[in-house]
């Protein structure tokens, strides 16, 4: 199943429609027979169906937003940093959240703005000292997030990392997040960047140098880890600052992420104050 939302409704998509489900919760996608009791009721109430909007809501607005840095070899690489020993974990302000093709505001402040396309896994059951070989149950789903950053204040000004990543509007999520039985395997799925068309980062899940299990267990042991909690796994090689020349984000740019089997995040970057 597919869950989204808009206008601040739950919805489950079909094909190329949304149902609404009100009410829902994250907790339901933790259990196949009530996904099944939401799919049948919209396959019989095809009646109340909406097209796709254009613009989607963040398919969940996490308490806890937890990025992952240096997971995959590439992007260590590409950084001149050391492969981690342990995962790098940071955060990012609820505030950054935003959804599929509603904008990236580049503020005035900011001189160098980045992407980073990324697999999010999020949790639907609370969990504490979580066991890496149970570590699946407490999975709901996976959607997608770009990890935007200001890598001036990231590695500059503040030299670390949580205000860099919390702009408003730098973690677009989206569009939808698709439950764990449907995407059983979220270690060999293809994940694509474009600027513009243009083709940045280009790699698979199973490259990840940290797992998802590994993920939730480790952070576990430090926090509880609940309901709607968002784990950015982390990104590829080929994020815009690496590159050599640094291949940055500009005003008006569109940045496009694709993860198969999930789909397409989609979004237009915009100078502050534009009216959108």
């Amino acid at each position: 199943m597919k869950l989204s939302r808009y206008n601040g409704s739950h919805y489950c998509v079909m094909e190329d429609r949304m149902f609404p489900i009100e009410p829902f919760y994250i907790e339901d996608l933790n259990s196949r027979e009530k996904i099944k009791e939401i799919e049948k009721f919209c396959i019989e109430n095809s009646d109340i169906a909406i097209n796709i909007p254009k613009r989607l809501d963040p398919p969940v607005l996490p308490k806890k937003l937890l990025g992952v840095g240096l997971n995959y070899a590439d992007h260590a690489r590409e950084t001149g940093q050391k492969m981690p020993e342990a995962p790098v974990f940071f955060q990012k302000a609820s505030t950054s959240v935003t959804g599929h093709n509603h904008p990236i505001i580049y503020p005035d402040i900011v001189k160098e703005l980045d992407y980073e396309g990324e697999l999010a896994v999020v949790i639907g059951k609370r969990g504490k000292y979580i066991d890496r070989d149970e570590s699946m149950e407490y999975v709901a789903g996976y959607t997608i997030m770009n990890d935007v950053s200001a890598r001036d204040h990231q590695f500059k000004y503040e030299r670390q990392w949580f205000l860099g990543k919390s702009f408003d509007t730098f973690a677009p999520m989206g569009p939808w997040i698709v439950d764990k039985f449907t995407l059983n395997d979220p270690h060999s799925l293809k994940i694509r960047t474009w600027v513009n068309g243009e083709l940045r980062q280009d790699s698979n899940t199973n490259n990840l140098i940290f797992k998802v299990q590994e993920l939730i267990s480790f952070i576990s042991q430090a926090l509880t880890l609940e309901p709607g909690d968002v784990i950015s796994t982390g990104t590829p090689g080929g994020v815009g600052f690496a590159r050599k020349p640094p291949m940055l984000l500009k005003a008006n740019d569109n940045v496009k992420i694709e993860i198969e089997k999930i789909g397409i995040l989609e979004n237009k970057v915009v100078p502050q104050g534009k009216k959108i």
